[in-house]
């Protein structure tokens, strides 16, 4: 048995994506994967009642623990309706001292893969393993990361999304003196930019089917050539087939989005499924399509690739 332990950080209001995400995580576990699940949350969150407690029944390959968390960037700077608990990674090695390395991701998230893999990997004294946002192939995020940031981006500009945490390494580094530090400025990308500065150089890479953000998934279907002259043919096929599909953009259970159908295919066959929810859901899009003239509607379609379903 492979036991590997992942975290969340999230409070109550994503309460239902983090277990649509959680049950893709434990659908695609193999039969030697037991995944020991944390949650790291604020003092105002109470899950003792919450249907997270039911996964370990249903599914058997998991064991789930709540930590609470007080005091840690209390106040911090908050953007784009990202809460307190996306800076709780950061720290996460000293509320998790059971193990010396783990997984952590956003429940903004559908796993398509076992993660085995990913925790066996031999960081060195890399504090992170993380996915590159292809910050070469985006002049926009090149300024970003040179001017608000003061880093080079042919270093590399990191997700926070997902990760794989060398809590040993970043402990005795105390790595997580700097975190806080950090913590007190206003940065736009908030744990991201943090991570980035006070770890430049010293990520494990990691390819596009371990974070496939939006911007990944359009750089993949547009600009493959490019993409595959950094990636090679086949990661970015893989990507595209078992990925973990990240939606660090529009969400799919508030509005349409690229790959919405993936993240909807799993809320159905998850215990969260409400019938009103989906019917109201879909109702009002197909409300909002009727509306749009017919060449915009098949725009739209055009406007959607095809590539998943040929790579399946």
């Amino acid at each position: 048995m492979t036991r590997v332990p992942i975290l969340f950080t999230f409070d109550q209001s994503l309460e239902m994506p983090a277990g649509v995400c959680m049950t893709s995580l434990l659908e695609h576990a193999d039969e030697s994967t037991f995944y020991d699940i944390f949650v790291l949350h604020g003092p105002a969150c109470d899950f003792s009642r919450s249907l997270l407690n039911k996964l370990p029944e249903v599914f058997g390959n998991c064991r789930i623990t709540f930590r609470e968390v007080v005091g840690e960037f209390e106040g911090g700077y908050e953007i784009r309706g990202i809460p307190e608990t996306a800076y709780y990674r950061l720290i996460s090695p000293e509320l998790i001292p059971e193990y010396d390395r783990f997984l952590y991701s956003d429940v903004d998230v559908i796993f398509r893969e076992d993660l085995s893999r990913y925790y066996q990997l031999d960081l060195g004294n890399c504090y992170f393993a993380a996915v590159d946002n292809c910050s070469r192939l985006r002049p926009d995020v090149q300024k970003y990361v040179a001017d608000a940031l003061k880093l080079d981006y042919r270093n590399g500009y990191y997700y926070s999304g997902n990760l794989v945490i060398n809590a040993k390494q970043i402990l005795q580094d105390n790595k997580t003196a700097d975190f806080r530090r950090l913590g007190k400025n206003e940065y736009e990308q908030q744990d991201m930019d943090i991570m980035n500065i006070a770890c430049n150089k010293r990520f494990y890479p990691l390819g596009p089917s371990y974070c496939m953000s939006n911007y990944l998934y359009s750089l993949i279907v547009n600009r493959r050539k490019e993409m595959e002259s950094i990636y090679g043919p086949e990661e970015l096929d893989h990507a595209l087939r078992s990925g973990i599909v990240h939606y660090n953009g529009a969400k799919p259970w508030k509005e349409a989005c690229m790959n919405m159908d993936i993240w909807w295919e799993y809320y159905r066959r998850s215990i969260f499924f409400d019938e009103r929810f989906c019917h109201d859901f879909w109702d009002g899009r197909r409300k909002l399509l009727l509306k749009l003239p017919l060449i915009k509607r098949i725009k739209m379609v055009l406007r959607y690739p095809l590539d998943r379903k040929s790579n399946e």
